[in-house]
């Protein structure tokens, strides 16, 4: 049986929408390719729109969670690539993530600006790891 601790140690800021460390134990690691804001035919969603997109995005995260067998409450780690990223870009990326990832124990993540990402009109990529039973 998997098992997850995540964990807020002393001394370091308690961010509340991420863990800081993740410890998981046994279990089947699941690696997802980083999820892009594409429906089901290629077509790209939310041109311009990085609201739209990272729903998408996340969407597509939770579909191929299920294709594995797993959920959301099995992810212990986002890497969230955004095309010119802004400060003021958090709150909004944090509106979509709150309804997808775990409020209790939210994974460990990383946010990252990037200059572009494989196809023109993508403003969002995001890679998982889940830990599963």
């Amino acid at each position: 049986m998997a098992q997850k601790r995540f964990i807020n140690p002393e001394g370091l800021v308690r961010p509340g929408v991420y863990t800081p460390v993740v410890v998981a134990q046994a279990g089947r690691t699941i690696y997802l390719s980083g999820q892009v804001p594409q429906n089901e035919k290629g077509e790209l969603v939310g041109r311009g729109d990085l609201l739209a997109q990272a729903e998408q995005v996340y969407r597509n995260i939770a579909l191929a969670l299920t294709g594995a067998g797993a959920t959301f409450n099995d992810v212990v780690k986002l890497n969230v690539y955004v095309v010119n990223y802004k400060p003021e870009y958090r709150d909004l990326l944090h509106q979509i993530r709150q309804s997808y990832v775990s409020k209790e124990n939210p994974p460990a993540s990383t946010l990252i600006g990037v200059q572009a990402l494989a196809r023109e009109g993508f403003l969002i990529e995001i890679e998982a790891i889940a830990v599963a039973d």
